[in-house]
């Protein structure tokens, strides 16, 4: 068989990447329990009539089918479902469907592979995995959750940091603030607006200045008003003062506008004594989505800002409708699998060992694998991993095989005497060399040395 080619856009890490990327999700799920999150997990497909409603996603949707499909068979067995390109879509139909049976505000997390069809590149693959929080009302859901929210993202990074990830800023706006201040000077378009100045970035504010222009029939002086708007930033109260400076200088005077300078200024008064430092007010998020409706959230890695955001999401007042019942939300997404590559391919972060064992129980001779298999059992029964030697080769050549593995301890059953007695196990620290007798009933490894670990890589 010939060697098989990777398929791009389709991570797979080696076992001490994997390791990592369990350390990672570890955190979010522990972090996110801390705060009262229920998890979830939700099928991985859904019809595709749902998946298609957002119709920049339309090219992205893998579809799911039969090899050999029956042309009569029912819809739902005709090729009419797609694999979910985000955890959004199907929460927003598993809060309907569960509706009767969830106490709201309910909160949930959720981590799973999504698929998207899009081109593969840094950070950016086909097959990756999410991890989501929502808080879900029914019918209204009170603004302290946009503060919240990103609180308990910040936690989670902050936690991280401690294996090497670097500092992160999570960027906060308000629609409201952006909207009223769009109307306030006389632009009607204001979903256009907001997708224009979502690519400032990617294309710079001269160009961003005629997308204005030439698709939202701004001015040149309301465009540059726009954009004098997305130049502001900060990371307290000033921010909100700049702004209301700006829409007075402007004529931009609007009651959305207000009342989303009072819900930014509460997020930024309470992250800056909560999580001093990470969160930044930046009136250039725009999330250029039309459903998001207040908060809008962006999280960059410091020093990795070419990445581009590794976390995102925001405050939707319609997650959810039956018609009769609506359900807003606030929300968050981390690209799991975009964090973890960046820690592997920056040489970020490492695994102490790529395997779960802490010790190799050496094999004196195959007779007395029975022995070996014992104190295996006793030692695992008390929480240690432990492999037993694949062979019972010359005791030089077992340490070597544990040293290629990664295996910190080696350990020797006691020699059996003329008499049939068995003399005392000892155990041997092949980084150090020291060999010490040792009970199976007793003995432990050092804490940092029970199980493989995610940590900061050393320069």
């Amino acid at each position: 068989m010939a060697r098989p080619t990777p398929l791009s856009g389709f991570p797979e890490w080696l076992p001490d990447g994997r390791i990592v990327e369990q350390h990672v999700l570890d955190v979010l799920r522990r972090t996110f329990e801390l705060h009262g999150f229920a998890g979830i997990e939700t099928r991985a497909v859904e019809p595709l009539e749902q998946l298609l409603r957002k119709g920049e996603t339309s090219k992205e949707v893998y579809v799911l089918r039969r090899l050999q499909e029956d042309p009569d068979a029912p819809p739902e067995r005709g090729g009419q479902l797609g694999l979910h390109f985000d955890l959004t879509v199907p929460f927003a139909r598993y809060v309907l469907e569960n509706a009767g049976h969830l106490a709201f505000p309910f909160r949930r997390y959720q981590i799973q592979k999504v698929w998207r069809g899009e081109r593969p590149q840094d950070g950016r693959f086909r097959e990756f995995v999410q991890a989501d929080i929502d808080v879900v009302g029914a019918g209204s859901l009170p603004y302290h959750v946009e503060v919240e929210i990103p609180l308990v993202i910040a936690a989670v990074f902050r936690e991280l940091q401690a294996i090497g990830l670097p500092p992160v800023r999570i960027l906060v706006n308000n629609r409201k603030v952006a909207e009223g201040f769009y109307r306030g000077l006389g632009l009607e378009d204001v979903e256009g607006v907001l997708r224009s100045i979502d690519k400032l970035d990617k294309i710079g504010p001269a160009k961003v200045a005629a997308l204005l222009v030439a698709e939202t029939g701004a001015s040149d002086e309301q465009a540059a008003a726009c954009l004098e708007l997305a130049s502001i930033s900060g990371a307290d109260e000033s921010v909100i003062d700049r702004v209301r400076d700006l829409a007075a200088a402007r004529g931009a005077a609007h009651e959305l506008l207000d009342e989303g300078l009072v819900e930014l200024g509460a997020l930024v008064r309470a992250a800056a004594e909560r999580a001093p430092g990470v969160v930044v007010a930046d009136l250039k998020i725009a999330r250029g989505l039309d459903y998001y409706t207040g908060s809008v959230y962006e999280t960059i890695l410091v020093g990795h800002e070419q990445l581009g955001s590794i976390c995102s999401g925001g405050r939707y007042d319609t997650l959810a409708s039956d018609g009769a019942n609506t359900y807003p939300g606030v929300g968050l997404s981390v690209g799991v699998s975009r964090l973890v590559s960046r820690l592997l391919s920056g040489g970020l972060v490492r695994a102490t060992r790529s395997v779960p064992s802490a010790v190799l129980v050496a094999v004196t001779n195959e007779d007395q694998r029975h022995r070996s298999d014992a104190i295996a059992d006793t030692l695992r029964a008390r929480g240690i991993p432990v492999e037993v030697a694949p062979a019972a080769a010359k005791f030089g050549k077992q340490i070597r095989h544990a040293d290629r593995r990664g295996i910190p301890f080696v350990w020797f059953p006691g020699e059996i005497d003329h008499d049939g007695v068995a003399g005392a196990d000892q155990v041997k620290d092949i980084r150090s060399g020291e060999q010490v007798e040792v009970d199976a009933q007793v003995w432990a490894p050092a804490e940092d040395d029970l199980w493989p670990r995610a940590v900061a890589a050393t320069p």
